[in-house]
């Protein structure tokens, strides 16, 4: 199948590794070109650098939870071209307690899963119904939708992505510009790695036992029940970021292998 991404300008946040970096590769695969970015120079260029091989990359460093840097970060994009497709995939997440959680700690949570994808979509989203043409995906996650008592401020987080999301699909009515939230489940990652540490360690279990029986404890609901791949993930992203999903709109695309028990 064709997506016709050729020529594309493709942004996606938090893309340094994890999913966002499987989801610039896959759009230069498919001949779009790709804007990466990480909080750190280093970082950004290192993902830049690494993804080059795969067709026209640009690493743009910013902390887009600061809104002076995500303002820069703009003025910087608008110098390379028109946005086509906004990918806001920037977000974290830890293993806390509830009752431990400050109050700057739940302002961070959404200054970064939320506000970083509002003042890019502020932006963006304007730009591209004037121009009838564009896509914008938020990247939410099936904790938006079955909240983990161990990771509350994360999934309050992903749960305002997918209202952010269908608020803004709302704008779009009659137009050729789509917006969609993507919900992946447990997904192998670097984070999630580190994320099995800190689990494991809350409940007194070897990090290595805990990881072997996680779906069957832990989420037996899964009808995969393994881990999702980065790259699985990324093919869900780019199907509908293209043509070929135009119709596809206002939706919650759910990509956590059935842990969610519901029709």
């Amino acid at each position: 199948m064709d997506l016709q991404l050729n020529n594309k300008l493709v942004v996606v946040t938090g893309s340094t590794s994890g999913i966002g970096k499987a989801a610039a590769k896959s759009f230069l695969q498919e001949g779009a070109a790709v804007i990466v970015n990480g909080r750190k120079e280093e970082t950004a260029k290192r993902a830049a650098e690494e993804l080059a091989s795969y067709g026209t990359v640009y690493g743009i460093a910013a902390d887009l939870s600061n809104p002076a840097e995500a303002k820069d970060f703009i003025e910087q994009v608008n110098q390379i071209g028109e946005v086509d497709i906004l990918v806001n995939n920037l977000g974290f997440f830890e293993v806390k307690d509830f009752a431990e959680v400050t109050d700057e700690e739940w302002h961070q949570y959404f200054e970064v899963n939320v506000m970083s994808a509002v003042r890019l979509s502020r932006h963006f989203l304007p730009k591209m119904l004037a121009a009838n043409s564009g896509r914008i995906l938020n990247i939410a996650s099936e904790a938006g939708v079955k909240p983990l008592p161990q990771m509350i401020p994360y999934s309050m987080t992903k749960t305002a992505l997918i209202s952010l999301s269908r608020g803004m699909a709302e704008m779009t009515k009659g137009t050729n510009v789509t917006v969609n939230s993507v919900l992946p489940g447990p997904t192998w990652t670097e984070g999630v790695a580190s994320y099995m540490e800190g689990a494991a360690k809350a409940e007194g279990q070897d990090t290595n036992t805990f990881v072997k029986d996680y779906f069957k404890v832990n989420e037996p609901t899964s009808l995969i029940q393994r881990y999702a791949t980065a790259e699985e993930v990324a093919n869900t992203i780019v199907f509908l970021a293209s043509d070929a999903a135009s119709a596809i709109n206002g939706t919650s695309q759910r990509v956590e292998g059935g842990i969610i028990r519901s029709i």
